[in-house]
């Protein structure tokens, strides 16, 4: 993704994490629109969440389009977790354009928000790794790419060259046998004249 967004509350160390997880591993740009996680007022400031982004994404232009949303929360009670029980919750995740990494509660917690999510991650850091790679391996990866490719270009290039000598020479070896070839018949030729003109004289003779 180019850019991230992240709907978590602002206070507390979720928001931290994520955006150290992220820094570490592939810094790029993160969005947070901060809600409410528990409690009266959460619901509906998630769905509301989720859908400005779903907004933002339709348009091509906007600063705030971002390519994937973490849902997060640090981890609570069950009853903590109900609003990512929700119905209408459910439903929103599941219609969103833009794919969702759920992370809410602890690894032991489940919610129906982690079941219609694109993906559930155990821990919000653990989002933010599923979110981005580690920039320095793709850079090495794309390196070692290279190098292979310059390396089969190589070979692929000697392949040629020695193909195209032996051509060379089988060119070489055909000019030469043409060559003989034209020789013989020269040679032909030459006794064939001598030849005739031999017969020639024999008959100027015998007329005489």
């Amino acid at each position: 993704p180019s850019r991230i967004g992240v709907i978590t509350s602002e206070n507390g160390a979720v928001i931290k994490d994520i955006i150290h997880r992220i820094k570490d591993r592939f810094p790029l740009e993160i969005i947070l629109n901060s809600v409410k996680v528990q409690g009266e007022g959460s619901l509906n400031q998630i769905i509301k969440a989720i859908n400005q982004f779903d907004k933002f994404y339709e348009d091509k232009n906007s600063s705030l389009k971002v390519d994937l949303i973490i849902l997060a929360r640090g981890g609570g009670d069950l009853e903590d977790l109900m609003t990512f029980n929700e119905e209408r919750l459910v439903k929103t995740i599941f219609n969103s354009s833009i794919p969702i990494i759920s992370a809410i509660g602890h690894e032991s917690d489940w919610t129906l928000s982690d079941l219609v999510s694109d993906i559930r991650a155990p821990t919000p850091s653990a989002a933010a790794e599923m979110a981005v790679p580690v920039k320095t391996d793709l850079y090495n990866k794309i390196n070692d790419l290279k190098n292979n490719l310059e390396n089969a270009i190589k070979r692929n290039k000697e392949n040629k060259s020695s193909k195209l000598m032996i051509l060379t020479h089988r060119i070489i070896d055909i000019e030469n046998i043409i060559q003989q070839r034209f020789q013989t018949m020269d040679f032909i030729d030459i006794k064939l004249k001598k030849f005739l003109e031999a017969i020639i004289i024999d008959r100027e003779i015998s007329l005489k």
